[in-house]
């Protein structure tokens, strides 16, 4: 059995993603989608303050912590980027590099060790460039969160809030990635938004 989480993981109310028109692929009925009890959803925008918060969720909890880093340094700004959030992280975290096969990283973690994914966006951009079936891997990911028995947090840009994308492949990610989030958010015993630092409980 999971561990009992710390008040910050712990959420009120469900409220349902589903709506009549729907499809399958988008996500399930609120019936077939009971919380995952130990899962916590963080998103934001850029520079929102996300992976901190997400990483002192996994803190305020005894190390040692696994890391599940997505991103792939094809460039400078991104190598910069890498090296300044693995500077800023505290002893105590195990770094696991999974720019693919996401739910393969989860489910070879420690029985009862806490796992931070940072982020499901690079994740998901990895798919598609890779030509992989995101439907399939978006559910293989939530039956790895289904059998994970220790506190979870998955961190992940909300990317649709702007304007619409002027070429078909970034409006393509700009869909995935809120199937995505719905259907993650549809399992997540916790779900927080991040607004200029802070959090606010999505309920």
């Amino acid at each position: 059995m999971p561990e009992p989480l710390p008040e910050a993981f712990r959420h009120g109310s469900r409220v349902s993603l589903w709506s009549p028109g729907m499809t399958a692929s988008e996500t399930k009925p609120p019936m077939q989608s009971l919380p995952i009890p130990h899962l916590t959803l963080v998103l934001g925008g850029a520079r929102s303050g996300k992976s901190r918060h997400a990483e002192a969720l996994i803190e305020a909890l005894p190390a040692p912590w696994t890391y599940v880093a997505t991103a792939q340094a094809y460039d400078d700004e991104m190598r910069e980027r890498i090296a300044e959030h693995r500077a800023r992280r505290p002893a105590g975290w195990e770094t696991v590099d999974a720019p693919l096969e996401l739910a393969e990283a989860i489910a070879a973690q420690p029985a009862g060790r806490p796992i931070l994914v940072d982020c499901l966006t690079l994740w998901l951009t990895n798919l598609i460039l890779a030509e992989r079936d995101t439907v399939a891997a978006r559910d293989v990911l939530i039956a790895a969160c289904e059998r994970v028995s220790a506190p979870l947090v998955l961190v992940g840009n909300e990317v649709g809030l702007g304007i619409v994308p002027e070429n078909a492949l970034a409006r393509r990610f700009r869909d995935e990635a809120g199937r995505l989030h719905q259907a993650l958010a549809a399992r997540a015993a916790s779900v927080v938004f991040m607004v200029a630092g802070l959090p606010m409980r999505v309920e």
